[in-house]
């Protein structure tokens, strides 16, 4: 443990550092990048720019409940209600620039990378727009096949090469190669212990709550290239594993009856009503998808292999892969129910949602809910109707076990 510090210590300060530490970059005259969270940040890095992610500054608005002011903002310029909530929160700071939860320098470039939805494109393209800033665009293909198909990983490789030609333009120095090799090997290895630290929760009962998994989350998006990031989930994974061996649940108080997978985005906005409901009813959040999503794995100096591996998050891959996906988290971590979040702002996530949901009750009998909510937009969501939902899935569970127990006699 550094310096006797806990996880959850380096956590908070880590958060804090990266945030302040963008504002000195832009204070000394550093170029100041804005990325969408699941993008090629390795290009970025090897480049010493400072990279700040506007879905991670939206989330850490709404979770300190000041996303309303920038949500009024950009919808009083013209945005929708119906787009995603993540860009009205940027498109208001943008105009706004000051939040009482936590600040980032307006940006040199965007960068952006499609992958986790075709929004971001629009947004980043009004971004650089509006701010008359160079725009850069990772195109990733959606995968109707399990594997992408060459043709595919070339046109990727091919952007990744045109990239590097930007980022050489914009900050007029020759793109460093070996600088690169070294984020990508921190990247990988933070990317290991990330994923291994989440998989600690096939424990029984779980050492990890799964509402800190959103949390450990903000860092696995913003300082994936840096050995803080590393060593953070290192510890995290160590302390996880410690406390599997002592056969430790996921609370102090309080008894882990129901093990569900949560499907979507985290209500950010919403985050004590929505946990605390759960730990109510003794439910704990063992996996999602989230564990997989930011475990981006490829060789060292692999470009080819590394334009790949950002073209697999889980809303750029087919029904069936997700479907079978989430089959197999349910059996490896041995999960009671599913809660599915229809996030009104998320619109590629909630379309298949349905569809799953009958897949899953139907390949492996697993109850599941529904409830509607946002990530950032305290609006929406109905605590009422959130937990009368919840209620009627711990019945579906429990019924679920007592077939069960009459099976087994």
């Amino acid at each position: 443990m550094e310096g006797n510090k806990t996880s959850k210590q380096l956590l908070n300060e880590l958060v804090d550092q990266h945030y302040a530490g963008a504002a000195q970059a832009k204070k000394e005259g550093k170029l100041i990048a804005w990325a969408t969270s699941i993008c090629p940040q390795e290009l970025l890095e090897a480049m010493d720019i400072y990279v700040v992610y506007p879905e991670n500054h939206a989330a850490a608005i709404a979770a300190r409940k000041g996303s309303s002011e920038f949500l009024e903002q950009s919808e009083g310029c013209g945005y929708s209600i119906d787009i995603c909530s993540y860009a009205r929160v940027n498109l208001g700071y943008k105009d706004i620039k000051e939040s009482d939860a936590c600040n980032i320098p307006m940006p040199d470039l965007v960068f952006c990378c499609n992958n986790i939805c075709t929004t971001v494109a629009k947004w980043y393209e009004n971004l650089a727009t509006e701010l008359d800033i160079p725009f850069i665009l990772f195109d990733t293909p959606f995968n109707h096949l399990y594997e992408a198909p060459d043709h595919t990983v070339a046109y990727m490789r091919g952007q990744i090469e045109q990239a590097i030609s930007q980022l050489e333009e914009i900050t007029g120095k020759p793109f460093d190669y070996d600088r690169l090799a070294e984020v990508m090997k921190i990247s990988n290895e933070t990317a290991y212990w990330w994923r291994k630290a989440c998989f600690t929760a096939q424990a029984v009962p779980s050492p990890l709550n799964g509402f800190d998994m959103f949390n450990y989350m903000a860092l696995v998006v913003c300082i994936r290239g840096k050995k803080e990031g590393r060593d953070l989930f290192k510890l995290w994974c160590e302390e996880l594993e410690a406390r599997a061996a002592k056969g430790l649940g996921p609370w102090k108080e309080g008894e882990e009856k129901y093990r569900v997978i949560w499907d979507g985005i985290a209500c950010w906005a919403n985050l004590s009503p929505t946990y605390k409901i759960l730990k109510k009813y003794g439910i704990n959040v063992v996996t999602s998808l989230y564990p997989d999503a930011w475990t981006i794995l490829y060789e060292t100096n692999d470009v080819e292999g590394m334009a790949k591996a950002y073209s697999y998050y889980h809303a750029n891959r087919c029904v069936d892969y997700v479907s079978e996906t989430m089959l197999g988290l349910a059996k490896e971590f041995q999960v009671d129910g599913v809660i599915f979040h229809s996030n009104r702002s998320c619109k590629l996530m909630d379309f298949t949602v349905y569809e799953q949901q009958r897949r899953l009750e139907e390949k492996a009998g697993i109850p599941s809910v529904v409830f509607d909510g946002d990530m950032c937009d305290p609006r929406i969501l109905s605590e009422a109707q959130y937990e009368t939902r919840i209620q009627a899935l711990v019945e579906m569970m429990e019924n679920r076990k007592a077939e069960k127990g009459e099976a087994s006699c």
